[in-house]
Formats: C-alpha cells, sequence, structure tokens
C-alpha cells in the first residue's frame, strides 16, 4: 500500500470509529499525532499499512513482553487451530490441563489451582467471588489509585473516582487505603474482611513501588485476622520488573493471584487465576459454582502454553531486569537534565514511569515521542505518569533512541512551553 492509499485508509478508519465505535478516542488518537491504522506487528514494532515503523514501548500496556507474534507462540496457535480451538466442555482438556500444570509449577509456594478466563478483569471478578465463598465474609481491603479493571467487581475495587462516579452504585464492602502504608492496612483490616487484594506494584497509579517488607506486611496481616491475600499480577507478572511475579522480589506468596495480559503471549486474549489447594476447596461442593464458556479453551491454552516455555528459554525476566536497569539510568539522566519538567522517574525492570510536572507535559512528550515514531502513554489513573513497558526483546541500541527521542520531546516541550 503507497502512503496516500494508507492514508485514504486512515481518514476511513477515523470516520468509522467516529459513527460506529468510540468518537473521543480517535480524537485523543489523532490530536496526539498518531495518525495511522495498524496493520502489521513484529518483534518490537508495529507497521502501518505503507510500511511505517513504530519502536512500541507501551506494549498493549503489559501485554507483549514477549514482542509481537513471537514465532513459537504463533506457530502453537497455529497448530491448535488446526485440531480444535474452542471446547466442548463435556469431555476433559488435555492443553488446559498441561497449561494449568505448567503454570502452578511457575507459580510461588503451594499455588496450584488455575481457573482460566479471557481477560485480567475476569479474574478479579472470580477471585472476589472465591474470596467470599471460601472465608464466608463480605469485605475487601484494597489501596487508593488502584487499578483491577473496569467490571463491577474490579471497578469497585479500584481506586479512581474518575472511572466509579458514572456507576455509582457500585458494589458494597469495598474499603480502601493509602498503598505502601502498612499501618493503614492493619487497622482497615476487620474479622469481616474476606481479603486484601493488592498489586505489587501501582501500575496505572503511576509505576508506583511500596516501601521494602509492604507486601509480607500485608501477609502477616491476612493470616493475623483470618483473611486472604490477592495479589494482582495482571501487568506486573511474567517477567516484565525482573522476576517471574512481582511478588517474588519479596518472597510473599498470596492466597490468590490474577494474571493476564502477557500470559496469552501476545497472541491470544488469556486471563486465569490461581489459588492454594484449601482456598480452591470451595469448587468440591459444586464444580459449576463458576463458569466460563470460552476461558481456557484450547487455542488460548496453547497460546500460554508456549508463551511460559519462552519466558523460561529466552530468561524473559533476566533480559527485563538487565534491560531494565538500562532504561532507568537513561530516564533518571534526562530527569537530571530537565528537573523543572520531570518531578521523579519510578521503575523496576521493563516498567518504567515518568511523572511530569502535569499531564499536559506528559502529552507534549507523547506527541513528541509520536514524530519519532515510538508508541508511549500515560497511565490510567494518574495522567502525569507516561509509561514506558517496551517488550523483552528491545536492544540497547533501541533503548537508547528512545532516550534521545524523549530528549528531543522534552525540548519540544520546553520550547512550547517557554521555559
Amino acid at each position: 500500500m503507497n502512503p496516500a492509499e494508507s492514508a485514504e485508509l486512515f481518514d476511513v478508519t477515523f470516520t468509522r470509529y467516529n459513527a460506529h465505535v468510540n468518537p473521543g478516542m480517535a480524537t485523543v488518537v489523532k490530536f496526539i499525532g498518531y495518525e495511522a491504522v495498524e496493520w502489521t506487528a513484529e518483534g518490537c514494532y508495529v507497521y502501518g499499512p505503507a510500511g511505517e515503523r513504530y519502536l512500541d514501548c507501551l506494549g498493549g500496556p503489559g501485554v507483549f513482553t514477549f514482542g509481537h507474534r513471537h514465532p513459537q507462540i504463533v506457530a502453537a496457535v497455529r497448530a491448535q487451530l488446526d485440531r480444535m480451538p474452542l471446547s466442548s466442555h463435556l469431555l476433559l482438556d488435555p492443553v488446559m490441563a498441561e497449561a494449568s500444570e505448567r503454570l502452578a509449577g511457575l507459580c510461588p509456594g503451594d499455588l496450584a489451582f488455575c481457573f482460566w478466563c479471557n481477560s485480567g478483569a475476569e479474574a478479579i471478578e472470580g477471585a472476589l467471588k472465591v474470596a467470599r465463598m471460601y472465608t464466608g465474609r463480605p469485605g475487601f481491603v484494597c489501596a487508593e489509585n488502584a487499578f483491577h479493571g473496569k467490571t463491577f467487581g474490579a471497578l469497585s475495587a479500584s481506586g479512581r473516582e474518575v472511572y466509579k462516579a458514572p456507576f455509582r452504585p457500585l458494589l458494597e464492602g469495598f474499603t480502601h487505603v493509602p498503598f505502601g502504608d502498612a499501618e493503614a492496612l492493619r487497622a482497615a483490616v476487620t474479622e469481616q474482611t474476606a481479603a486484601v487484594l493488592l498489586e505489587p506494584i501501582q501500575c496505572e497509579a503511576g509505576i508506583i513501588i511500596p516501601p521494602a517488607d509492604y507486601l509480607r506486611a500485608a501477609r502477616e496481616i491476612c493470616d493475623h485476622a483470618g483473611a486472604l491475600l490477592i495479589l494482582d499480577e495482571i501487568q506486573t507478572g511474567f517477567g516484565r520488573t525482573g522476576t517471574t511475579w512481582a511478588c517474588d522480589a519479596e518472597g510473599v506468596c498470596p492466597d490468590i493471584m490474577t494474571l493476564g495480559k502477557a500470559l496469552g503471549g501476545g497472541v491470544m486474549p488469556v486471563g486465569a487465576f490461581v489459588a492454594r489447594p484449601a482456598v480452591w476447596d470451595v469448587f468440591r461442593e459444586n464444580p459449576y459454582i463458576h463458569t466460563t464458556t470460552f476461558g481456557g479453551n484450547p487455542l488460548a491454552c496453547s497460546a500460554a502454553l508456549a508463551a511460559m516455555e519462552v519466558l523460561q528459554a529466552e530468561n524473559i525476566a533476566q533480559r527485563c531486569a538487565s534491560l531494565g536497569q538500562e532504561l532507568l539510568a537513561g530516564v533518571e539522566l534526562l530527569a537530571a537534565e530537565s528537573p523543572d519538567l520531570i518531578r521523579a522517574v519510578r521503575g523496576r525492570g521493563l516498567l518504567v514511569g515518568l511523572e511530569f510536572a502535569d499531564a499536559d507535559v506528559g502529552n507534549l512528550v507523547i506527541a513528541g515521542l509520536a514524530q519519532h515514531r515510538i508508541l508511549a502513554a500515560f497511565t490510567l489513573n494518574r495522567p502525569e505518569v507516561v509509561r514506558l513497558e517496551p517488550p523483552a526483546l528491545i536492544t540497547t541500541a533501541e533503548i537508547n533512541s528512545v532516550i534521545e527521542a524523549l530528549r528531543e520531546s522534552l525540548q519540544m516541550s520546553k520550547d512550547l512551553l517557554q521555559l
């Protein structure tokens, strides 16, 4: 497709978005400067129909830890498609059984039983239901500015009012405390608390890393109160933060762990929650108490199986750890060069956030990156924070090009703001 045809396709797609999809989203994307459609993708890059190439530093966010269309994962899905893509739900499925065994082997502690679904939000919904069913208690303690999804239960557990206000009343029984404050958490957990639900690192809140030992304190608080600990590893899991799971950094095993995003290898939509054997006993009396039509289908589980193989064979966690140090060092240097624009830099592994003086500066920087054909975006619960979540396939040279593009974007912002 030539550039003129590509531009025409963008205009047609923009018109269709305005008429049938989401006019506001289309306007935002065009305003930022991403005036192209997605056409193909490979590795760290997304391509437009005329071959224009974008370095993906957003990654889904968090979906493309293994890159776009990893050949081993694509091959596994293609092979399964030729055999059986969806389940009958009557006979036993060997693909889901193998994926569950493999996932349990990767999980911390004695997490052993897996429920497969289609997304991280679905995983949160299932985890909340199991926690209430197991404990017989109604309450949940969550963190301010948390993000767990936008379905009713997940939204009730999340912490930004702009997403919650239009849908009130939400579910009852949810209390929110400051993230990282162990004493506030201790004071909020009572004999009516079914579970504490936390992200090991708050992603949409602006890549907020809690104090050391916070998760261990949460584990102790839950044990003392007879409550469950649910850790949301939907965005932080699968090597993204430099360990297989972010909770590995503190050696903490939750009672339930929710997964999604990279679990499908960047090829299939997959979610799951994994629980300890005692918690899973809630399914013994009625194994159909919580079910799904498409979750755990052979096509999705084949992608997850291949993703788990790639995770270990290609040392994805170690790559995220070492490359993340390079990326973090580069943006820390930019922060030192532009303290008037960048308030803070935070990150672990290939999960890095730049907090700008305000959201307008962040938007200018994102627009500047668009001119360099680099994909990035702000965090949902803190728009002044721009996140960088590239695939683990990114190279040192590509990281250096991102840093240089950020430097030029910062200078452009200074010129526009006359700083």
